[in-house]
């Protein structure tokens, strides 16, 4: 995880965490810059010009001091032998959904939840008997099944960039 001030080379991120006080983080988040999305860095910040991104179907220019806020991750292609099932990310882990294996209803049902290839989720708890695990995903949360949970692979994200 970096700072978006921090990326060197243009490309594709998934936002971390905004760690702004509270009312510019608020404003980002009316912006859609909330943990979960993704952007492309189209050209990183130079002599303090700040940089521009292309997010939510747009170019947007961020200065320095919004972009040094903004903690990122590279996205970058999944790889199938990094996968693991949703249901065993350690309480308190961040993952990114790499795929899921459901069929039919049980798919469409983890899809329509928003658990849709790429999307940061972060494990907040299980319960007590290990059913049913209470994510965090898109900024709501989500209380799932552990069965169901066995369909989601993903990714564990690295705590430090």
């Amino acid at each position: 995880m970096q700072a978006l001030t921090d990326v060197v080379t243009p490309g594709n991120f998934l936002i971390m965490q905004v760690t702004a006080r509270p009312t510019l983080a608020r404003h980002l988040a009316e912006l859609g810059l909330r943990a979960g999305q993704r952007l492309t860095v189209i050209q990183t910040s130079k002599n303090a010009a700040g940089m521009v991104i292309f997010f939510q179907g747009q170019r947007l220019a961020v200065s320095d001091e919004i972009a040094g806020q903004v903690q990122v991750a590279p996205l970058r292609q999944v790889d199938a032998a990094a996968l693991m099932p949703l249901a065993d990310l350690p309480v308190g882990e961040r993952a990114v959904v790499g795929k899921i294996e459901g069929q039919g209803q049980l798919r469409q049902r983890l899809l329509d939840m928003g658990l849709t290839r790429g999307t940061l989720v972060h494990l907040i708890r299980v319960a007590p008997m290990g059913d049913p695990l209470e994510l965090a995903v898109r900024g709501y949360k989500l209380t799932l099944r552990r069965q169901d949970a066995l369909a989601v692979r993903v990714e564990r994200m690295a705590e430090h960039g």
